[in-house]
């Protein structure tokens, strides 16, 4: 589908959108205004997105064993809630900080590459639906809308972090660093668990590329996603915007392997801490000895994410690894937990087993594709909805008090069975 753009035919068709968009999208819409959980949106996402693309956000590495992990170890904690609390809605506060900026959700969108390849609106929709919820904003360096276009989207002085891998090129990590300065972003965040690209094979199945190639496989494809294909055939082709003007969107993979460093190291770290003025996560840590070694190195924040379930096959489930974590680094420092949220409990959940905040990834984005910025605010409201109810019933009023009294609230299903067996036997004389 290039060739439309190389021949300028998409102008033309964008000319004509006014009148084609609200008739493709319609039933889009409706699917979207009956989604009333994370999977509803997942499946509208999948009704109006190509399949390939559909497949790359929705995959994860090798057999997809961490990817199914991340969210099944969520119901391995129980809420041993308080009755009676006396909490009416209006009473709840979700207000809480994140790299020192106050935000009005424990939660947020983690920063994704290439949010233009799943809906038009790309990363400013994400950025709209932030500022709309009065929560964190995570930017890409790999995103498909500059610096200037996220401004539109939110107020001045909007929190903001943003996203860096570990490229070989210093002076490519100083041209964005001083974008992101530019553009007013308050911390940054060092993604470190993507030194080595990893083995999407559902990527390869459905041959993944950017853009779609013009196989019988792809047409048919695009003919089955007729909203989507609209918005790639009448807009302008996306780009990295952040990277050079002469990588081009179908370079991407190429341009990874050749700048992604593997030999990037502690001292390499230590180097780009020093290089940012202000606070600095660092993102993909799974053990207590890495994030004790992080703090070492000038981190202020540990951001613990195995990127989705998308890298190593067999990693860890993040929110299992949360509570040695914490442990290892005392009550101070402040963690973010990404990884297998799909409901507001969950959320709920990382917040009482030591984070300070929670990103969400794959929910916003199944919003994306669902439908835009509209699909976007609607992921984030749902898990907000989700998370007062939980709240509500679990007998805590503020995200402090989750926080404070999370040892208490939310225990291990196995730590749960000891502590009846120990009260029958107390009960019994046997101790």
């Amino acid at each position: 589908m290039s060739f439309i753009h190389k021949l300028g035919l998409h102008k033309a068709l964008g000319a004509l959108s006014p009148a084609v968009r609200p008739l493709l999208n319609a039933a889009s819409e409706r699917r979207l205004a009956n989604a009333v959980n994370i999977a509803d949106l997942r499946t509208c996402a999948k009704a109006r997105m190509h399949p390939m693309c559909f497949g790359y956000l929705d995959s994860g590495s090798d057999d997809e064993v961490t990817l199914r992990r991340n969210h099944d170890a969520y119901a391995e904690f129980e809420l041993h809630y308080h009755v009676l609390s006396g909490l009416s809605p209006e009473t709840l506060d979700l207000r809480s900080r994140v790299f020192g900026r106050d935000v009005a959700l424990p939660f947020f969108a983690c920063p994704t590459a290439g949010n233009r390849m799943f809906h038009d609106e790309g990363e400013a929709a994400a950025a709209a639906a932030a500022a709309h919820h009065g929560t964190l904003y995570g930017l890409s360096s790999l995103a498909t809308t500059s610096i200037g276009g996220i401004a539109e989207q939110l107020p001045a002085g909007h929190p903001k972090v943003f996203q860096l891998y570990v490229w070989k090129d210093r002076e490519l990590l100083r041209d964005v660093l001083a974008q992101a300065r530019e553009g007013g972003f308050d911390a940054l965040a060092l993604t470190v668990d993507f030194t080595w690209y990893g083995n999407r094979e559902r990527d390869i199945r459905n041959g993944f590329t950017i853009p779609p190639k013009y196989t019988p496989k792809q047409v048919l494809g695009a003919l089955s996603a007729p909203a989507w294909t609209w918005d790639l055939i009448s807009n302008e082709p996306y780009k990295y915007a952040l990277l050079r003007e002469d990588v081009p969107a179908e370079s991407l993979a190429s341009f990874v392997n050749e700048q992604i460093n593997p030999a990037f190291d502690w001292a390499d770290a230590e180097w780009l801490c020093q290089e940012w003025d202000g606070p600095v996560a660092i993102k993909g840590v799974v053990r207590p000895d890495d994030a004790r070694r992080a703090l070492d190195a000038g981190f202020s924040t540990l951001w613990v994410s195995n990127h989705g379930g998308r890298q190593l096959e067999g990693s860890p489930a993040t929110v299992s690894v949360l509570p040695a974590i914490r442990a290892a680094v005392g009550p101070d420092v402040e963690i973010i937990l990404d990884g297998g949220v799909q409901r507001g409990t969950d959320i709920l959940k990382g917040l009482a087993l030591g984070a300070d905040a929670v990103g969400v990834g794959k929910p916003y984005l199944y919003g994306l594709g669902a439908g835009g910025t509209a699909g976007v605010v609607r992921a984030l409201d749902i898990l907000k909805i989700e998370l007062e109810r939980a709240m509500g019933l679990l007998g805590v009023r503020t995200v402090a008090d989750l926080k404070a009294r999370g040892d208490d609230l939310v225990r291990h299903r196995g730590s749960s069975a000891r502590d009846a067996q120990g009260a029958r036997y107390a009960s019994s004389g046997i101790v």
